[in-house]
């Protein structure tokens, strides 16, 4: 299967914490956690359990970009990395990070805040995802 969204991470889930009707799920990508909110129903359907082979997939919309090591968000994925490259559009940009163990992550945010943060290449910034935004995926 062949995904649009640009932020597509394999690895292996390393905890399914149940809960009534939603669950996390964390899975290790390159040495990095990542955190995916998604339903139990979802949780039992793909078979998730700690050792198994997954996906992290999240749109580059859902991509939040900010300044410095670590933000006191509620926001679970902070990934700090370096800023590779921004293709700025009429409205809004695309920025392109190293993160997760040099792995490629891409945002898209307004061009007015690629100016208010200063964001070019080279600029150390940090990637923020809520759990909810990342959905998990199987072979």
């Amino acid at each position: 299967m062949k995904l649009s969204a640009r932020n597509q991470f394999s690895g292996t889930v390393s905890k399914v914490t149940e809960g009534a009707v939603n669950g996390i799920v964390t899975i290790d990508v390159n040495g990095t956690p990542v955190s995916a909110t998604i339903s139990m129903a979802a949780i039992r359907e793909l078979g998730l359990a700690a050792g198994k082979p997954a996906f992290a997939v999240i749109k580059a919309t859902e991509v939040m970009v900010g300044l410095g090591a670590h933000l006191a968000l509620s926001a679970r994925n902070q990934f700090p990395g370096k800023v590779l490259s921004v293709e700025k559009g009429a409205v809004n940009s695309i920025v392109r990070m190293e993160v997760l163990g040099g792995n490629t992550l891409s945002a898209t945010i307004s061009n007015a805040a690629v100016e208010e943060l200063g964001l070019a290449a080279g600029k150390e910034a940090l990637a923020v995802i809520k759990a909810t935004s990342v959905m998990v995926g199987i072979d």
